[in-house]
């Protein structure tokens, strides 16, 4: 059995260990592979893992030995199940693997806005403090966030890990799903999405990525929040019209935006939330601690010896 890791870098750069999966078969780890040499190196594998190496229609049809896909992420995007369907390949994927870690880096991005440490850090150093004639200096207003209203457009996994994080900074919590919820913790209240977009001082996205929530964020819904709102994103770029956004980021229809998601990923030299105002943005890496992502690598290998065993694990074909 032979097994090829497509694009194993941004999972294991270094400090974790594929022996749970190179003990099993003949074992091949690519750091990156570009399209052009994908046949190339998956030609007799039964099982291939990618994280965001696309595996198409056309690649599934000439790979006839292939039985098994796993991606080393929860989006399947970048393979086509229809097509893996067709030709009896199972693909798996890995879900609920750090919302921690991204309900971590939403506060990051909301710290980072509302108590400026990078900005007042750099001043520091510049000298302001040294010659300041107090023994302390801010460079614009801090904000407490007790008392604030947070909203979550999204109440999965990563949407209540950063709603228990609101209550224990004494924040009011406004959620929006998409079926309305009623079992909710103390201080955490569903409502329609309009109401969030009006009376939530930080908006915070968690919902997937679909035709109907595509661009959700746009010039209407920008308009009917408040002037002083924070928008967080680290679910999927695609929500978000960044045009839009920059614009109202310029125009200071909202006070601010944290994102780590974009709609192209890297992004596009001329994307207009690269040089917009008062915006803060990760690289995609909410995801990425390490107690995150030795997660994920555990649960793909209990998805693939699920498979081996001849049973179903966090299956999508």
């Amino acid at each position: 059995m032979k097994i090829v890791v497509l694009d194993g870098y941004t999972l294991n750069p270094g400090d974790l260990d594929w022996q749970g999966f190179s003990e099993q078969a003949d074992f091949s780890c690519f750091d990156r592979t570009p399209a052009n040499l994908l046949l190339e190196r998956a030609n007799g594998a039964e099982i291939l893992l990618t994280n965001k190496t696309s595996i198409d229609a056309e690649a599934i049809a000439q790979l006839p030995q292939l039985k098994y896909i796993g991606v080393l992420a929860t989006g399947t995007n970048v393979v086509d199940i229809d097509a893996a369907k067709a030709a009896d390949v199972v693909v798996t994927n890995v879900p609920g693997y750090g919302p921690d870690a991204v309900a971590q880096m939403v506060f990051a991005h909301i710290l980072h806005h509302t108590q400026g440490v990078a900005a007042h850090h750099q001043a520091v150093v510049a000298g302001q403090w040294v010659n300041n004639s107090d023994f302390c200096f801010t460079l614009s207003p801090l904000q407490s966030l007790k008392g604030k209203t947070l909203g979550l457009v999204g109440y999965g996994d990563i949407g209540q890990q950063v709603a228990n994080i609101a209550r224990a900074f004494q924040m009011q919590v406004l959620v929006n799903s998409h079926r309305p919820k009623t079992d909710l913790p103390e201080g955490v209240t569903w409502c329609e999405l309009a109401r969030l977009y009006q009376q939530a001082d930080i908006i915070s996205l968690h919902c997937p990525l679909t035709t109907e929530t595509g661009k959700m964020i746009n010039h209407q819904s920008l308009a009917q929040m408040k002037g002083t709102a924070l928008l967080i994103n680290t679910a999927r770029g695609g929500l978000i019209d960044e045009a839009a956004l920059a614009d109202a980021l310029e125009r200071g229809v909202i006070a601010a935006a944290g994102v780590d998601v974009l709609s192209t990923e890297p992004p596009l030299a001329n994307n207009p939330l690269l040089q917009a105002k008062n915006i803060s943005i990760s690289p995609h890496n909410a995801w990425a601690t390490r107690e995150a992502r030795k997660n994920l690598m555990a649960i793909a290998l209990q998805n693939l010896n699920a498979y081996l065993a001849g049973e179903s694990l966090n299956r999508v074909s």
